[in-house]
């Protein structure tokens, strides 16, 4: 089976809500993911990260630290997801590849279709949330 190896930024703002991203092309168009993308070649996991969200939101972020590594079996390929906690150190979070982007408490989080990978992740964010 294909394996793909991408990053994706948990960015949380200073009143604790959470950025979330809809795809707006392929297989998954519409659901909703943490923004980032795969590693390339020689990168480290928080310098593919920083890379990808300039590119796709024009925006600079702080990786704070590692939240949880997900491994997950799509019917095409099997995905290895490292999420970090990030901050916009600076830019505007312009959307260049998606079609829409919501600021969620963690109330709202599950308002929205995430991409199956990405649900674990929203379960853990809303303990984490629960517990301070």
């Amino acid at each position: 089976m294909k394996q793909i190896e991408v990053v994706a930024a948990i960015i949380r703002d200073s009143e604790g809500r959470i950025f979330a991203t809809q795809r707006g092309y392929g297989e998954w168009k519409d659901w909703w993911e943490f923004p980032g993308g795969k590693m390339e070649e020689g990168e480290t996991p928080e310098e593919a990260l920083k890379r990808e969200i300039w590119e796709e939101l024009d925006t600079r972020v702080a990786v704070e630290r590692l939240v949880q590594t997900v491994e997950w079996d799509y019917p095409a390929f099997h995905l290895t997801m490292h999420c970090y906690l990030c901050h916009v150190e600076s830019g505007h979070l312009l959307l260049k590849e998606h079609e829409a982007a919501r600021w969620l408490r963690a109330d709202e989080l599950e308002s929205v279709g995430w991409l199956p990978a990405d649900r674990d992740l929203v379960s853990k964010l809303k303990k984490l949330s629960d517990h301070g």
